[in-house]
């Protein structure tokens, strides 16, 4: 197997399943050549309904350089609401054109806000906002510039075909999903080949499903480490991964301010204001931290107690919660995401196969309600995978029925059996974590759930320019697929 880039190694992803050299390139060299559109599976009722019972405005918009959260900030701030009445499923990139559903709670229609860089179509209502369940998707069009060896497309493709097993495979009338909707695989080549005026083909491939490098931070990975540290029940060194520790990809400037944040949490006496005032302003959740930090005056001998709104009895924990609510479970969310992808590189080292079980792994079902052309895994109903259900379960795979899985630990996590469940507890034992580790207080508990290994999808690609078209299910990153393509690193994806 081929060794993945360092970067990619430090956050758990250390293989890639295409052995061959990749066609090299870059992402995003401008916005529009990273497509993302959601596949939503949420309701909603006509703006006429009563805002009584349905309070919350859904509207769809249209990102162009922009982040989802410093959109929903915007959003918030025009409407001089709080960012927290702002809900959305998926958090996507500021380096993308990105389509997505965003609902406000006790907005007022007309006061919708006129933002640079944003196409917003207001929809009508809901008696809830929106969730992370409610994404069932996203569908993707990316584009490659400047491939250096795009001849190895063929090869590295061959490799992820097999990779996918002996899955369900693309009839010319089956049901695909683009960035245009759900349509026949013939349609989707017509299309394809009718926009780039190049030959398109499209397969159906396999990759590890690896969380990508941005749950971790593309430029810093460090989110997952933060995460640790919550875990181990040590706030103040969670409070210094993120605002300390500089990462010599970052901006000079940047770099000699997280070192003054480190100078501050090493010395008996920490001077926070110091280490605010060296802070850019650009970097406001550390900045709100360093805040925090000095209203309490945490760490000094002379400490008082945090005021009287602060809901930690721990100032570092108070400083960490200065981020918004979805910030402070992501820390959680990437720790967990770290420990699947090492069991992910681990089933790989040892050789066990993603497109079907072994005696002990779990294995969940087909979601019977997903959208055509996206099938769906439905992490509630599992199943281990005895000796005798080997055969049994493997057919269920074959046919799209079944999905192998792996745990994103958490206070509820039961472990597989046999190999699967051996690589399991040795992960955990050599992190020094437990499922018991994840009762935590407030937005940074974790029950845990389980996740498929093998993320399958059909491939519509082309060669002027490389580009590709596909659909992945929630929580699956396009990342995971580029990566083996173009095997040039994570900051060139």
């Amino acid at each position: 197997m081929r060794e993945a880039h360092p970067i990619e190694q430090a956050v758990g992803m250390e293989f890639y399943v295409s052995d061959g050299d990749g066609i090299g390139g870059h992402l995003r060299e401008s916005p529009e050549d990273f497509r993302v559109r959601e596949l939503e599976a949420f309701d909603w009722h006509p703006l006429e309904a009563d805002p009584g019972d349905f309070h919350h405005l859904v509207l769809r918009a249209t990102l162009r350089g922009w982040d989802t959260n410093d959109f929903a900030s915007r959003l918030s701030d025009a409407l001089g609401i709080s960012r927290e009445r702002v809900s959305w499923a998926g958090t996507k990139d500021k380096h993308a054109v990105t389509t997505q559903l965003f609902t406000v709670k006790g907005a007022d229609p007309e006061a919708l806000p006129d933002v640079s860089g944003v196409e917003m179509e207001l929809l009508g209502r809901a008696g809830r906002g929106l969730t992370f369940g409610d994404l069932a998707g996203n569908a993707f069009g990316i584009v490659v510039r400047g491939p250096e060896a795009p001849e190895h497309l063929d090869a590295i493709t061959a490799d992820l075909r097999q990779f996918a097993g002996d899955g369900p495979a693309s009839d010319p009338g089956d049901t695909v999903t683009t960035l245009a909707g759900a349509v026949t695989a013939d349609d989707a080549v017509a299309a394809a080949e009718a926009e780039t005026g190049s030959d398109a083909d499209l397969v159906r491939i396999g990759v590890p499903n690896y969380f990508g490098q941005q749950r971790f931070g593309s430029q810093r990975p460090v989110t997952h480490r933060v995460g640790l540290a919550v875990l181990r029940g040590d706030w103040r060194e969670a409070v210094r991964r993120y605002v300390g520790d500089p990462a010599e990809t970052e901006p000079e400037g940047t770099q000699e301010a997280r070192a003054v944040a480190d100078e501050q949490f090493a010395a008996a006496q920490p001077d926070w204001q110091t280490a605010l005032d060296a802070m850019p302003g650009r970097l406001r959740y550390e900045r709100s931290m360093l805040h925090r930090l000095a209203e309490t005056n945490a760490g000094r001998d002379d400490e008082t107690a945090p005021p009287a709104s602060a809901d930690a009895d721990d100032p570092f924990r108070y400083a960490l919660e200065a981020v918004p609510s979805n910030l402070t479970r992501l820390f959680v969310n990437a720790a967990q995401s770290f420990v699947f992808n090492r069991i992910l590189s681990e089933r790989l080292r040892r050789g066990l196969p993603f497109d079907r079980p072994v005696a002990g792994d779990v294995v969940c079902f087909a979601d019977r309600e997903a959208p055509a052309g996206l099938p769906l895994p439905d992490t509630d109903r599992e199943q281990r995978v005895t000796d005798e259900r080997v055969d049994t379960v493997t057919r269920h795979c074959e046919r799209g029925r079944a999905y192998v899985t792996a745990p994103l630990v958490g206070t509820d996590t039961e472990l597989a059996d046999g190999e699967p469940g051996a690589i399991e507890r040795e992960i955990l034992a050599d992190l020094d974590l437990a499922p018991a580790d994840f009762d935590l207080p407030g937005d940074f508990r974790s029950r845990g759930t389980r996740r498929a290994v093998l993320c399958r999808t059909d491939l519509l690609v082309t060669r002027d320019p490389v580009r590709f078209e596909f659909a992945l299910p929630h929580g699956s990153y396009a990342t995971a697929v580029l990566r083996e393509y173009l095997k040039s690193g994570p900051l060139s994806l």
